[in-house]
C-alpha cells in the first residue's frame, strides 16, 4: 500500500490589522485550489493564520483583544475553508486563536481529514515572550499575556496513511517537542510559525533569525526521522517583517522543498512516508538504544542546576 502523501505547504504574506476572516479565508482557499491543481492532499497552513500576529500590541484589559479569538470552529467565517477542502479532498492544518466556552485562551491548531472533519487539536505549549508592556521595545510579544500554556500536551493523529504531530512556531526550537511525538511514532510533524526578523529581546545578528528557523527543524527531522513542514506568515506585517522560508523537510535532514518569497505562496512535495523508517529502525530505534534511566533530569526539573564548585566538591 502507498504510502504518499503529496503535501502543500501554504504560506501566507502579510494580514493586516483591519484586514477581514473572510479576506484572510479567501487567501487559503486560493492556495487550496493550487494545492489541488498540484495533487496535493494535505495543506499546512501557517500559525494565527486568521489574523494579523496580534500578541504584538499591548491591552490592559485582555478581553479588548478577544474579537482575534475564534469561539468555535468552523464558524460561519471559516466554513467556506473547510467546504472548499472537502469539496477536493484535501485535508489541513490550521493556526488559529481559541477561546473557550469556559473563557480560556489557547494559540491553537487543528488536523482536519480529507472530509472536513476535523480529527486533532493542539494547544501550544511553548509559549515565548512576555506578559506586561515592555518600553524598550520597537514592537511586543505578549504571548504570555494574551495566551495559556497548552493543556493537550503533544498528540499524534492517524491520517493519509501515517502518523501526523502537530506543533506551533517557538515550539520547533524545543528537542521535547519532538521526541514526545515520537515516542508516539510520529512520522510526518507539521507546524506554523509567525516569526519577526529582529529579536526584541537581546541582540541577534539579522542572519541567524533563518538560520535558526531552518536549524530546529532540520535537526530534529533527523534525530527523530520524520517528515517536518513549517510554514510561516511572512512579509511586513504592520511595521513587523516577519520571516519566510516556508519548507518541507525530509526524514534526511534535508529541505527538499522551499518558498522563494515573502508572499502567499504554494510549494509542494510527495512525501514517501517510509522514508521514516530507515532511521527508526536503525540509528534511532529508540526501543533498542534509549538509556532513560539517565533522562531524569528532563522531566524533574525545568531551569538549570549547576554542579558544585571544584572547592566544595573537594570537601
Amino acid at each position: 500500500m502507498s504510502r504518499i502523501v503529496t503535501i502543500g505547504a501554504a504560506q501566507l504574506g502579510p494580514i493586516a490589522p483591519d484586514e477581514s476572516r473572510a479576506s484572510a479565508v479567501n487567501r487559503m482557499i486560493e492556495l487550496l485550489k493550487q494545492a489541488g491543481d498540484r495533487g496535493c492532499n494535505f495543506v499546512v497552513f501557517p500559525e494565527l493564520a486568521l489574523t494579523t500576529f496580534f500578541p504584538r500590541y499591548y491591552e490592559e484589559d485582555i478581553s479588548r483583544m478577544d474579537h482575534h479569538f475564534e469561539r468555535e470552529m468552523p464558524g460561519p467565517e471559516t466554513r467556506p475553508l473547510f467546504e472548499a477542502a472537502a469539496e477536493r479532498g484535501i485535508g489541513f492544518y490550521l493556526g488559529y486563536a481559541e477561546l473557550t466556552p469556559d473563557g480560556h485562551r489557547y494559540n491553537t491548531a487543528i488536523l482536519v481529514d480529507e472530509t472536513g472533519k476535523i480529527t486533532g487539536k493542539y494547544r501550544k505549549v511553548h509559549l515565548p515572550g512576555h506578559s506586561e508592556y515592555d518600553p524598550k521595545r520597537p514592537w511586543q510579544h505578549l504571548e504570555k499575556r494574551y495566551f495559556e500554556p497548552g493543556d493537550l500536551g503533544f498528540g499524534v493523529w492517524r491520517q493519509h496513511g501515517g502518523i501526523i504531530g502537530m506543533a506551533i512556531c517557538n515550539d520547533r526550537r524545543w528537542p521535547e517537542t519532538y521526541r514526545v511525538m515520537s515516542l508516539k511514532g510520529a512520522e510526518l510533524i507539521v507546524l506554523g510559525y509567525n516569526t519577526p526578523d529582529v529579536n526584541t529581546s537581546a541582540f541577534e545578528p539579522n542572519h541567524l533569525r533563518m538560520f535558526h528557523n531552518h536549524l530546529t527543524m532540520q535537526a530534529n527531522a533527523y534525530m527523530n526521522s520524520a517528515f517536518v513542514v513549517g510554514v510561516a506568515k511572512a512579509g511586513m506585517e504592520d511595521g513587523c517583517m516577519l520571516i519566510g522560508g516556508s519548507c518541507i523537510i525530509q526524514p534526511s535532514g534535508e529541505i527538499v522543498s522551499q518558498v522563494s518569497s515573502v508572499d502567499d505562496e504554494l510549494i509542494t512535495y510527495s512525501a514517501d512516508l517510509d522514508l521514516a523508517r530507515m532511521g527508526k529502525e536503525t540509528v534511532f530505534n529508540f526501543a533498542k538504544h534509549r538509556r532513560i534511566e539517565h533522562y531524569g533530569n528532563i522531566t524533574a526539573q525545568t531551569g538549570v542546576e549547576l554542579p558544585p564548585e571544584l572547592s566544595e566538591a573537594a570537601e
